[in-house]
């Protein structure tokens, strides 16, 4: 019996039923049938973009960032299917958690996983933004310090934090607990008991936010050092496109993560400090699900933020601008000087190679395309 059959079917059994409710209980299954598909579509196009783009690339610094865009995709796409099925099963079991889960086994999953897949995205969006900024500002020192298996050892650190935040509650005998709306579990936030109710949602909530102002910063230290390079006339410096195309997507995922999960972790640390008062599950409710969101609108990202994408994007910005701007023949040139050269480099190359100051003569243009 599917989710939609079974929440109908509970609907009509009730002695006196409610149409409000039934409605929206339907309408909650069935946006969750709609996300949990979406989410699933959506990362695993994106996967397969990237992890063609990191079989085929040959330059370090690239392969370091798309080894953790990778695992940003692929946390995500198992976020959709982990919590996804638990959503549909809770449904399917029509919320009644004393008959389903009496020892609250399926309640700590839920829980975990919750905390898990929510901040594994941030810690790993501002690793990103970090392993950017140093290969932009510092690029002798990414060349040569840090290796690929350091890169691979900061990922599993990332998990690892992720997942010691996730079991925290359980270990310290502090168990999730089923929210207001019976659908989901997660912190116990309402009327704490003792301190340490109110510190598990205060250090999930403040990792987060932390990690978001770590991206704002290294990104914007990355910008400003990109912006600085193109006005000294640096642009003839090979790698000057992938690292545009790199902080295109960096910038644009603290964009996704700022607006899909600031409003979750302040809403957090409020319920978390404030006194005993009225339940807030219907604005939590609210806010979680515009957090899940993140795990839909990363992909897309990687989808639509690349650089035959953004070159379109540059053409099209360049036919409404009229024929007299050079910014677009500049770029454009950029990118092929870099195309080149990056398929006759070795893995092992720096991330800039200046080229000289000469630029590429017109007829050369046109057979390289």
């Amino acid at each position: 019996m599917s989710a939609n059959e079974s929440s109908e079917t509970a609907c009509r059994s009730e002695v006196s039923p409610s149409n409000n409710t039934c409605s929206q209980q339907e309408l909650s299954v069935t946006a969750s049938v709609i996300s949990m598909t979406v989410g699933i579509l959506s990362n695993s196009l994106a996967l397969f973009i990237l992890v063609k783009s990191y079989t085929r690339i040959r330059i370090k610094s690239k392969a370091s960032f798309l080894l953790f865009a990778s695992s940003l995709v692929v946390t995500d796409l198992l976020g959709h299917l982990i919590i996804g099925s638990l959503v549909l099963f809770v449904y399917g079991s029509h919320k009644k958690w004393e008959t389903f889960d009496p020892h609250r086994i399926v309640c700590s999953i839920f829980g975990a996983c919750m905390v898990f897949f929510g901040l594994s995205p941030l810690l790993l969006g501002s690793a990103m933004a970090v392993e950017r900024c140093i290969g932009v500002t510092r690029p002798i020192f990414h060349s040569t310090a840090l290796a690929s298996h350091h890169m691979k050892r900061l990922l599993g650190l990332t998990w690892l934090l992720a997942a010691l935040v996730a079991a925290l509650p359980v270990l310290l005998w502090r168990p999730y607990k089923v929210q207001s709306s019976r659908s989901w579990c997660f912190f116990h936030m309402e009327e704490p008991r003792d301190w340490l109710d109110v510190l598990l949602p205060l250090l999930f909530s403040t990792l987060g936010l932390l990690a978001l102002l770590l991206s704002i910063v290294c990104n914007t230290l990355t910008s400003c050092a990109l912006l600085q390079a193109r006005l000294r006339r640096k642009h003839h410096c090979r790698g000057t496109s992938y690292h545009i195309e790199m902080i295109c997507q960096l910038l644009a995922i603290m964009l996704v993560s700022c607006v899909c999960w600031g409003p979750l972790l302040i809403h957090v640390i409020i319920m978390s400090i404030r006194a005993k008062g009225e339940p807030a599950s219907f604005s939590l409710l609210v806010v979680v699900r515009m957090a899940t969101w993140n795990q839909i609108l990363d992909p897309w990202v990687y989808i639509l933020l690349r650089k035959a994408v953004l070159r379109k994007i540059f053409m099209l910005i360049h036919s409404c601008w009229g024929p007299n701007s050079r910014q677009l023949h500049r770029w454009q040139r950029s990118v092929l000087r870099s195309s080149v050269e990056t398929s006759n480099s070795g893995a092992g190359a720096p991330d800039c190679r200046c080229l000289g100051k000469l630029p590429l003569p017109d007829t050369e243009l046109k057979s390289i395309a």
